[in-house]
């Protein structure tokens, strides 16, 4: 569980890839997946949904949206209010938070996301922990 905490998986935008479907190696629709998704920064291409818009994130002149002086720019508003809506989570209240402090925020995202069943990790997508199959 420890591993899905980690910094190098904190996206630019403030998903925390160690919560997210592709991470656990399912599909939105629930097929296994052949690999694997090992998060936005250790990918070749990283963050797939915000950089190829983002002339700071792709030129690597910053590292988190927080740090940009136009945050938050319409890219991330769009794609913020689809996470509120869809997974009950804000990725503009997750970067405030790790604006504050990485660390802090890793140890607020272990306990947010601990299953409660068996103390493994809930999905932000599918709500739903792929160790133990506890849904909420």
């Amino acid at each position: 569980m420890t591993e899905n905490f980690d910094v190098k998986l904190l996206a630019p935008c403030g998903i925390n890839c160690g919560t997210c479907v592709a991470f656990f190696g399912y599909t939105m629709l629930g097929k296994k997946r052949k690999y694997s998704c090992s998060g936005c920064w250790a990918r070749k291409n990283p963050c797939a949904f915000i950089k190829k818009k983002c002339e700071k994130l792709a030129n690597k002149k910053i590292d988190y949206c927080f740090e940009c002086d136009d945050f938050p720019c319409q890219v991330l508003e769009k794609l913020d209010s689809q996470y509120v809506e869809k997974y009950e989570m804000s990725l503009f209240e997750n970067l405030k938070d790790m604006s504050k402090g990485i660390d802090e925020y890793l140890k607020h995202e272990k306990e947010r996301w601990k299953c409660p069943s068996c103390e493994g990790v809930i999905c932000v997508h599918k709500k739903k922990c792929y160790s133990c199959g506890f849904t909420q």
